[in-house]
């Protein structure tokens, strides 16, 4: 396989080291791939799967195989991610969000409680969003989710989202990196959108500072 991305950027040769990789050690390196994209956001799941669809269309390996590595793949590193957040645990982050500005325990609380409501869904849902597939691991070892239901509600969400964009890659063959192309586009949106949260938040913490002073 020799399918990239056009482009000579980082993502062109990220994909070419997993497309070598598939082919080196087969489906097993689509798991090793996805499980390093659940531990670092930055690498882009829109892209190692539809190559993962492309392999399995040359026959490199079955669909279902690479539907299952990348499923294992993604379940193995959102767990390590979820051991993370549950050796950090409420009190030491409670510690850390008091030393920061703008920010205090009692925000600590708050995420807690929301979580131990909404969480099942936060870590299914979660799984479709860039970055925040990675992410949303932390907060449920923080709050020691049960291991189990963090488990199958990650593997239901990645088996939708790996599926859908393996299959993707198996239709469309060598024209492939139009999935990458679109998703780009969405990925961009989130990160502006979490931008203007983030910046949105911080304003309204100082007008309150403000207010209380």
């Amino acid at each position: 396989m020799h399918a990239a991305p056009s482009d000579d950027s980082w993502l062109s040769a990220l994909v070419a080291w997993v497309v070598s990789l598939m082919d080196t050690i087969g489906p097993a390196g689509v798991g090793l791939a996805i499980a390093l994209e659940s531990i670092f956001p930055p690498i882009p799941s829109e892209a190692i799967l539809p190559a993962a669809g492309l392999a399995a269309s040359r026959g490199s390996f079955g669909i279902v195989e690479a539907i299952v590595f990348a499923t294992i793949g993604s379940l193995v590193g959102a767990l390590a991610l979820y051991g993370v957040g549950a050796i950090v645990g409420v009190e030491r982050l409670r510690r850390l969000f008091d030393r920061i500005p703008l920010m205090s325990g009692d925000d600590v609380d708050r995420t807690v409680g929301w979580f131990e409501r909404h969480g099942g869904q936060a870590v299914f849902f979660g799984r479709f969003l860039p970055v925040f597939r990675s992410l949303i691991s932390i907060p449920a070892g923080v709050v020691h989710m049960p291991v189990w239901r963090f488990s199958l509600y990650t593997v239901l969400g990645s088996l939708i989202w790996n599926t859908t964009f393996i299959v993707l890659g198996w239709l469309l063959g060598e024209a492939w990196p139009v999935v990458e192309q679109y998703m780009g586009v969405v990925e961009n949106v989130v990160v502006v959108a979490v931008v203007i949260a983030v910046l949105w938040f911080v304003v309204g913490r100082v007008r309150a500072r403000r207010r209380s002073t």
